[in-house]
């Protein structure tokens, strides 16, 4: 079995929430959140940070992580992991963990891993979770997903799909943004054209499907908060803090 290695790319510039790597809750950076919950992950070999920032680089290196500064012109997470994975030949799978997910379980990311090691036809693997009643589907941060009867991913949309002509018939998932690839499939993505659709969408998991790639989905119980807004960062202060 080849080498695993988790990358997070961490950016400074997030339109949404800019420095967000750096923001403190409890006294500790939202990136390292993110790095120690990924270094629990006794199936990967290794665990290392992107980034195009060198206080999001310097912090890092503080808290004792593997980490590596990549160009400034990546257009997205995939792109700047691939960079970090053109250095080091020897890693045959790769894990994308968003930057932004302080409260992924190990176990989430230990799911990612065994699909992308053990099924021969997947490219890409990654997780969805069931929609829960109190949550809002016309969500546009919140990314669904409609997947084939074997799991296989059908279509990612920021749209809530299927639609409902009939009401109570379809269950809905949503899109936990963690991937794990095969390397000879991620330098592949990365290197197709965007197509119309994912930049309607925004979703850099729609050129694979668009060009024909097998993204293999798990089903989990995990409801992740990613830190898009300042309502998603006070929610997982509050959590944190409660913890």
């Amino acid at each position: 079995m080849g080498i695993t290695a988790i990358i997070i790319p961490a950016r400074y510039n997030s339109k949404r929430l800019k420095g967000k790597p750096l923001i403190k809750v409890c006294d500790k950076p939202i990136i390292q959140w993110v790095w120690e919950k990924a270094k629990a992950v006794k199936s990967a070999d290794r665990v290392i940070i992107a980034t195009d920032n060198q206080e999001i680089y310097d912090c890092a290196k503080s808290f004792g992580a593997e980490a590596e500064m990549t160009s400034e012109n990546h257009k997205c997470g995939s792109d700047r992991i691939t960079e970090v994975a053109n250095k080091y030949p020897e890693i045959e799978y790769i894990i994308n963990l968003q930057g932004d997910e302080p409260m992924i379980k190990k176990e989430c990311i230990e799911e990612v891993i065994k699909q992308i090691q053990k099924d021969k036809s997947a490219d890409i693997a990654t997780l969805i979770t069931e929609i829960g009643a109190n949550e809002d589907l016309d969500d546009p941060n919140m990314v669904k997903c409609i997947t084939d009867k074997d799991g296989y991913a059908l279509y990612f949309s920021r749209s809530k799909i299927p639609y409902e002509r009939n009401i109570g018939i379809s269950k809905f998932y949503k899109h936990i943004g963690i991937y794990g690839y095969k390397r000879e499939s991620l330098i592949k993505m990365t290197q197709l054209e965007q197509p119309d659709i994912e930049r309607a969408e925004s979703l850099e998991q729609l050129r694979a499907l668009y060009n024909g790639m097998k993204i293999k989905t798990s089903v989990v119980k995990y409801n992740s908060i990613g830190i898009d807004t300042i309502e998603d960062l006070n929610a997982f202060r509050k959590l944190a803090e409660n913890k």
